[in-house]
């Protein structure tokens, strides 16, 4: 109970983690020390890759809006299903799902990546040293070219929006006929129609590449795909035990 709000465990507890994550980062930020670059998740095979981030980038948010929206759908949407599945199955599909969006975004990077160089793995090569310092050798790569590989290898992925991607998608799959009032919306919308639109909106954004748009769009994608096949496969299971119990 939180100020008169039934929040159960793990919603509760991400919701402070998430929040002091932030405050942390500002804390630090202060200092000239930006902790998104050591929780945040960067590529696989970039030299600024360290094991612990495919966990921490989950908690890691670029600003106070970013935060707001994601600590918003986990509360709206979290809540019903972790009293739906109960905190051990909830939390495990919390981080599943975080755990899809970053793999999505990593192969994204790189076939991009690969598409450059002609390979997935650069990270002792002469040029990415290069480029760590933003010494782009037009010689190698063009400007556009080596604007994408210093993304892709040097800026971290942070949010838990892969995870919140996924409990909205799993919340449209078990209560389709749920109606949501939203902002800037006049009327309620039921979820299986909100949802899907907001995943081919962020299809499209993802495909589009829209110059200045930062958003890791493919990782919002693969949260909603891994939480559309769990709840699936669970759903089916608990079915099936339903009927044999």
């Amino acid at each position: 109970m939180m100020n008169g709000i039934n929040i159960p465990p793990v919603v509760k507890n991400l919701l402070i983690i998430n929040a002091i994550f932030f405050f942390a980062t500002w804390i630090f930020q202060q200092q000239g020390l930006r902790l998104s670059e050591y929780l945040g998740a960067h590529y696989f095979d970039s030299p600024r890759f360290q094991v612990w981030q495919p966990i921490t980038y989950m908690f890691m948010h670029g600003d106070f809006m970013h935060l707001f929206f994601n600590m918003f759908g986990l509360f709206m949407f979290g809540g019903i299903l972790e009293h739906k599945w109960g905190p051990k199955r909830f939390i495990n599909f919390y981080f599943i799902t975080g755990l899809g969006a970053l793999a999505l975004q990593w192969l994204v990077q790189g076939i991009e990546i690969y598409q450059i160089t002609g390979s997935f793995l650069n990270k002792n090569e002469p040029f990415i040293e290069a480029l760590a310092n933003r010494e782009y050798n037009t010689a190698i790569f063009s400007t556009n070219d080596a604007t994408t590989l210093y993304s892709n290898y040097f800026f971290p992925m942070v949010g838990a929006s892969g995870a919140v991607f996924g409990i909205m998608t799993a919340f449209a799959v078990l209560y389709p006929n749920m109606e949501l009032m939203l902002m800037f919306i006049p009327f309620p919308v039921k979820a299986k129609y909100f949802i899907p639109i907001y995943i081919v909106i962020e299809l499209f954004l993802g495909v589009a590449r829209i110059p200045g748009d930062s958003i890791a769009h493919f990782a919002h994608l693969g949260g909603a795909l891994i939480g559309f096949i769990l709840v699936k496969i669970w759903k089916d299971k608990d079915r099936f035990y339903d009927y044999y119990e």
